[in-house]
């Protein structure tokens, strides 16, 4: 079972995407568990409610999966992840716990689209930070080379953003030649 992540800041588009991709790929998806969390229990949140939001979102991923296998279905994605935690912990309370960053780590994704700020700002009672969305870009974009993850940067207007992120699934998916010209043409 192949995991795609969507990832990056707030107003990126990764819903919508999330949302794109499961249907061009007749799939399912693990909608963001932090919009619905703090839906129910209101924007204001302490280190407590992230822990129970990374819990979710763990449930929600599973059910995702859980739901492809029983179609017959070799992918999934994800509308978020942990990582998308970890950031936002680490800047509203300075630390994020070990648990978390423990699970980021055995929780691999094939391939993670990072969602670029190139898109206008759309407000929301639930989004914090209109004015640091690049600072956040970039935090991700680190935290992704770092850990030496298989993430391709996403860009532009809606539709272009849907055909890139199909592009690289496709690649995931050995639907494209490629990687087999690019090889062969190596040598």
């Amino acid at each position: 079972m192949l995991r795609v992540a969507l990832t990056g800041p707030e107003s990126t588009g990764k819903t919508t995407l999330s949302r794109l991709l499961a249907e061009q790929y007749t799939t399912t998806w693990a909608p963001e568990y932090a919009r619905y969390y703090l839906e129910q229990h209101g924007p204001n949140y302490t280190m407590a409610d992230l822990e129970r939001i990374a819990k979710g979102q763990l449930r929600a991923e599973q059910n995702a999966m859980q739901a492809a296998q029983v179609q017959g279905r070799p992918l999934f994605f994800c509308d978020t992840d942990l990582l998308v935690i970890k950031i936002w912990s680490e800047h509203a309370f300075g630390v994020c716990p070990q648990w978390i960053i423990e699970q980021i780590e055995l929780q691999r994704y094939d391939l993670v689209l990072l969602l670029d700020v190139d898109l206008p700002w759309e407000p929301d009672p639930l989004r914090e930070h209109p004015n640091h969305r690049q600072y956040f870009y970039d935090l991700y974009q680190r935290e992704l080379r770092e850990r030496l993850s298989n993430f391709a940067e996403i860009s532009g207007a809606p539709a272009e953003r849907l055909e890139q992120a199909c592009f690289h699934v496709d690649i995931l998916l050995g639907k494209t030649s490629f990687w087999r010209t690019a090889r062969i043409s190596q040598g």
